[in-house]
């Protein structure tokens, strides 16, 4: 088995390039013969980007010639806008490997990526119906506004022609993508993962010091819900992550009623170090996310984790342990509850430790993966 991986890093890298390593990285462990093809929107002028995104991708012989040249039996994609585009699925399928699209989020469909307008979720654009897109400016320029609505309608039809498997990484992800326009036999779950290493032998949030958030700094994020529930339950917050909404959140956390640091983005060592030294981690999204990675690194570390009834959330973390979305008074009463009871803290995060160990371990993504491509190219 030889898998060519492709991914479109971001301007602004996130959660799915954390995916994408473990995705190496779980091929490497197992001995597959594997090769990864990146492109960089961060390298690509904005004509350049607008120009691959109408035309449907840049350069496709580039990856016709990588899986050739390699013999890939599958081409695995992750983000493939703009610069991959499905001329560079159609023209891997020419070479004979089979096509796997990952759909991490709702791009697809939606401008965006995140199905987010106004406060609450959107999926007005779906089945290559992108107008709304463009009426409602979601790019918040009307010319980037009109190149997505037009590249991202005219290459639905192209994707559902090229790509042999779709994979979301969550049921939640899955439904909503059925219903956007995804065919229905030909997409499954595919559930992220976390190496062995990065999960805890026991919890110490008995030990916890503050709460944490580790988040894009965006309306969706819903960071301000968790800089108000903070100062109503008066824990200590910190919040990792950066964004548009930076200056605005700094003022929320200068008139908040408990202690609250912005630390910007940070190196996953140091990351590492503050979740383990968290009582608990907030996930307030608004919008309704399709994993949480987040969330799941959190459980890893055995900490107790406080997210939103939203998207895959409750799937991810259980929902018994969710809050109502927008309700910071709902945030502050169950972090209230356990920063004053560190015995439960420990409690809960031994046992969402045990979850992860069950559902979310690297030797149960790869027997679903391998099993994957066993089934796309039938052998």
């Amino acid at each position: 088995m030889k898998v060519l991986v492709l991914h479109n890093r971001y301007r602004l890298p996130g959660g799915e390039e954390r995916a994408l390593d473990l995705h190496l990285d779980a091929l490497r462990q197992a001995g597959v013969d594997h090769r990864a093809l990146v492109r960089d929107s961060a390298e690509a002028g904005r004509l350049r980007a607008a120009g691959a995104m109408l035309r449907g991708g840049d350069e496709p012989g580039a990856v016709a010639r990588a899986a050739r040249d390699f013999g890939a039996d599958v081409v695995h994609a992750h983000n493939m806008q703009p610069l991959f585009g499905p001329r560079a699925l159609a023209a891997a399928r020419g070479e004979g490997a089979k096509v796997v699209l990952h759909l991490h989020n709702f791009r697809l469909f939606c401008a965006i990526g995140v199905s987010f307008r106004l406060g609450e979720p959107c999926f007005r654009c779906h089945h290559g119906r992108t107008l709304p897109g463009f009426v409602l400016n979601c790019r918040r320029s009307l010319p980037e506004a009109a190149v997505y609505a037009a590249g991202l309608s005219r290459q639905y039809p192209q994707v559902l022609e090229v790509v042999d498997r779709f994979v979301a990484p969550s049921h939640y992800g899955v439904g909503q993508l059925i219903r956007l326009g995804v065919p229905r036999e030909r997409i499954e779950a595919l559930a992220h993962y976390l190496p062995d290493g990065s999960i805890a032998a026991e919890s110490r949030a008995d030990e916890g010091e503050f709460a944490l958030v580790v988040a894009r700094l965006s309306d969706e994020k819903g960071v301000d819900i968790a800089i108000d529930a903070a100062g109503l339950a008066g824990v200590p917050l910190k919040v990792v992550g950066d964004g548009s909404l930076h200056d605005t959140l700094a003022e929320r956390a200068r008139l908040s009623s408990t202690s609250v640091d912005l630390l910007g983005r940070v190196p996953s060592d140091e990351l590492g170090e503050l979740v383990r030294r968290a009582a608990v981690v907030l996930v307030p999204s608004r919008s309704d996310e399709s994993f949480g990675l987040s969330a799941l690194e959190a459980m890893g570390a055995g900490v107790p984790v406080i997210p939103t009834r939203a998207g895959a959330l409750p799937e991810i973390v259980g929902g018994q342990r969710c809050v109502s979305r927008g309700d910071p008074a709902a945030m502050a009463d169950r972090l209230r509850e356990l920063w004053r009871d560190p015995p439960r803290r420990k409690a809960e995060g031994d046992e969402l430790i045990a979850r992860v160990r069950e559902r979310y371990g690297r030797e149960r993504f790869t027997r679903d993966l391998l099993d994957l491509y066993s089934r796309v190219t039938g052998s």
